[in-house]
């Protein structure tokens, strides 16, 4: 265990939105290269999750680390400059529209590296590569399919070089061979980067085939974490539940 480890730290975070309490004193620890998800319910909040972590909202109380680095206490300027140790991917790429695949992937170091437009250009097709997509640069997002999307969302996410890499939702709205596409890729990214990932979804035959650890989220809390064996095996009732799907049990869905 490095210094550095873990990558992301949450520790009694608390979040309100509309007088409803979403995240109620959450902690999580996702380590240096490792493959983590969060798990649980459409709407249970996993998105808030990943969101408190690249300072996209910030919780009532709690914190919230970075490596080493709290970023619930920086300021707007300090905490800018900390999302650049993060790439987030949304759960439907999130592509400019107006903006080709190279401008899509470049905008990040474009506007904060200030690097000139042929390492720019060289930049772009090597987080391009990294994802399996060549000679694609000029091709608007239209022209793209899903799975393309979802790589240009990846290669745009690492730009930056980041340290930690966000996954909302990574599959969702993929035929199954694409999924599965997508699921080789993360794993790559973390044996070639070596970085951490935070993978959030409700698609648990997805998840379970390439995460390290799970976190069960329910009713604003960490209710059970552990390797997808783990999970499968246990015999909370919660847990038990939204591992098999059942309908009846202590989780009720209106």
């Amino acid at each position: 265990m490095t210094e550095r480890c873990p990558a992301i730290r949450l520790e009694q975070v608390v979040y309100d939105i509309g007088g409803k309490r979403v995240l109620d004193g959450v902690s999580l620890r996702v380590e240096c290269g490792e493959i983590k998800a969060v798990i649980g319910l459409s709407g249970s909040g996993k998105t808030t999750l990943l969101r408190t972590v690249v300072g996209l909202v910030r919780p009532v109380s709690g914190a919230v680390y970075l490596e080493t680095l709290d970023i619930t206490r920086l300021s707007e300027a300090e905490l800018e400059q900390a999302r650049r140790r993060t790439g987030f991917v949304f759960q439907g790429a999130a592509l400019f529209d107006s903006l080709n695949v190279f401008e899509n992937v470049a905008f990040g170091p474009r506007h904060h590296l200030g690097l000139a437009p042929a390492e720019l250009r060289r930049l772009a097709r090597e987080k391009l590569a990294l994802v399996g997509l060549h000679g694609i640069d000029e091709l608007m997002p239209a022209e793209l399919s899903g799975g393309m999307r979802k790589r240009v969302g990846i290669a745009r996410a690492l730009a930056m070089d980041p340290q930690v890499l966000l996954f909302d939702e990574p599959t969702a709205g993929l035929d199954p061979i694409t999924s599965h596409a997508i699921e080789d890729l993360i794993v790559g990214l973390r044996r070639e980067l070596g970085v951490a990932l935070l993978v959030v979804s409700h698609d648990l035959e997805a998840l379970f085939r390439f995460v390290d650890r799970a976190a069960l989220l329910y009713e604003g809390r960490i209710v059970a974490s552990g390797s997808p064996a783990e999970l499968r095996r246990s015999e909370d009732p919660v847990v038990r539940q939204f591992v098999t799907g059942a309908v009846e049990g202590p989780i009720h869905v209106m």
